[in-house]
């Protein structure tokens, strides 16, 4: 149930520049002592003047500014280097553009285009940040998690062991000594080929589609307290299944995807305010079938409605592969 949740209300991750740290060298003849964390800066008013390249001035606001754009080409150096970094940056970026500025640069249509395009797509953030992400309340993500919950179907999860062995043969061998009353715990230990051995072919809890087809379909058959009298094989050898106890799945608590489900309100809010604004500013193609294409791309990519990023992360979460022996698809 968790791994399920997670797949609907996953977020996108974020690619970092790799950057590389400077090595000090140490004492070996005694080692010092460990420095003193050093104090935090003292903040800095945002009209504080830092720089002046030619006649522009960079201020403390300006750094910020750019360093939200900037950040993640610096995030793994320490924020002290990282806020040099980006001024350097900056600095680089003003210089250049004077001079893009002296030759008149900005009249070339192909440059005023990316200006445009920039200035608008900054002006998007801003509306979205104000009027969506700002706009989001706690009590509108646990309705939303409330919600979710409320959508999903029931559905019974399995507390199984097993028996991993490498031949049929071998697995009716272990089937034969159960029956003569052996423990299962010490046949697993003895015999299992799994890592789970030594726990007994402890396997936990899983629900439908954590397993491997045969597995599940063989654990599912079984009441508590019984074990499989013909051995299951599967890509991983031969399994004598017992079941331990069947129960209702429960949903991940709120705490455990609150910021999934922040994420997915947060989407669901962006998709309210485009197809507002669209609706509002008037959208007119000149080309039917251009229409067409967007508007079937569109809803290929939504998936009839959800946000593109979240079909991708279900799409990846099917395709993941088979773990060895039985065990979830994903790590809990």
């Amino acid at each position: 149930m968790l791994t399920s949740l997670r797949t609907r209300l996953a977020a996108s991750g974020l690619i970092l520049a790799a950057l590389a740290a400077s090595a000090h060298a140490q004492d070996a003849a005694a080692p010092a002592a460990p420095a003193a964390a050093p104090a935090a800066p003292a903040p800095v008013a945002p009209d504080t003047v830092l720089v002046t390249v030619g006649d522009a001035k960079i201020t403390q606001a300006d750094l910020e500014a750019a360093g939200a754009d900037l950040g993640s080409q610096f995030a793994q150096l320490p924020p002290d280097q990282r806020r040099l970094a980006t001024l350097a940056a900056l600095i680089d970026i003003r210089a250049l553009a004077a001079k893009g500025e002296a030759e008149k640069l900005a009249d070339d249509p192909e440059t005023a285009r990316r200006i445009a395009f920039l200035r608008e797509r900054a002006l998007h953030n801003a509306y979205f940040e104000k009027h969506g992400i700002a706009a989001i309340t706690d009590a509108e993500v646990r309705a939303r998690y409330d919600q979710e919950v409320a959508a999903m179907k029931p559905v019974e999860e399995v507390h199984a062991k097993h028996i991993l062995v490498p031949t049929k043969e071998e697995a009716e061998a272990v089937v034969k000594e159960l029956d003569a009353g052996k423990d299962f715990d010490a046949l697993a230990a003895e015999k299992s080929t799994g890592p789970t051995g030594p726990q007994g072919g402890d396997l936990g809890f899983f629900g439908p589609g954590q397993m491997v087809p045969a597995f599940e379909t063989a654990a599912y058959a079984l009441e508590p307290g019984t074990y499989t009298k013909e051995p299951v094989q599967t890509q991983f050898g031969w399994h004598v299944i017992k079941v331990l106890e069947k129960r209702p799945q429960q949903p991940p608590a709120f705490e455990q995807v609150a910021d999934q489900v922040r994420q997915v309100v947060m989407r669901e809010k962006y998709v309210d305010l485009v197809q507002a604004a669209r609706a509002e500013e008037g959208v007119t193609y000149e080309d039917p079938a251009l229409k067409a294409q967007v508007e079937t791309m569109e809803k290929a990519m939504s998936g009839g409605g959800e946000d593109p990023e979240a079909v991708a992360d279900e799409a990846e979460g099917e395709a993941a592969p088979v773990p060895a022996e039985g065990q979830p698809a994903t790590a809990q």
